[in-house]
């Protein structure tokens, strides 16, 4: 899931393909750091008709992040009822997760992005992912590429 950059052997980009539907897809990518407490990065998603991203998205180095929500899931890989959700301090990108039969973990990924007028535009897809190792690996290049694992990043 995870592409490193060759020149730095720092990881580049994060692309998270649906299992069911490899066309549907997401990326993390275009890091920039703007302070020792934040990342930026992009994210794009896409599937057969849809291709759309939001730059500037925020990574706090804070414990309420993406990848702790992601490390969350992958703890619970036994399953859970309804649906959990995340989002950035701006609500600008909004994660859905919820748990199907067979140990597979449904992950829509929301952009909305917020400096622009209130229902511009917004994007969706889904990414259907195996509830253990799967969501693990997620989690874990995700906290990787944020610079989380090592404070690298702040």
């Amino acid at each position: 899931m995870i592409s490193q950059d060759d020149a730095l052997g720092e990881p580049a980009e994060v692309t998270v393909r649906c299992q069911d539907d490899r066309a549907v897809h997401v990326r993390l990518c275009d890091l920039f750091v703007q302070d020792e407490d934040c990342v930026h990065y992009a994210i794009e998603v896409g599937a057969p008709g849809l291709n759309a991203r939001l730059d500037g998205v925020a990574a706090w180095n804070w414990n309420g992040d993406l990848a702790p929500f992601l490390e969350g899931l992958a703890r619970d890989f036994r399953g859970w009822q309804g649906e959990r959700v995340w989002q950035t301090n701006d609500r600008d990108l909004t994660l859905r997760a919820v748990f199907r039969s067979g140990g597979h973990v449904g992950l829509t990924w929301t952009l909305r992005p917020w400096r622009t007028p209130v229902d511009s535009w917004d994007a969706s897809v889904t990414t259907w992912l195996e509830a253990g190792e799967q969501m693990s690996a997620l989690a874990a290049d995700v906290r990787q590429l944020l610079g989380q694992d090592t404070g690298r990043h702040g």
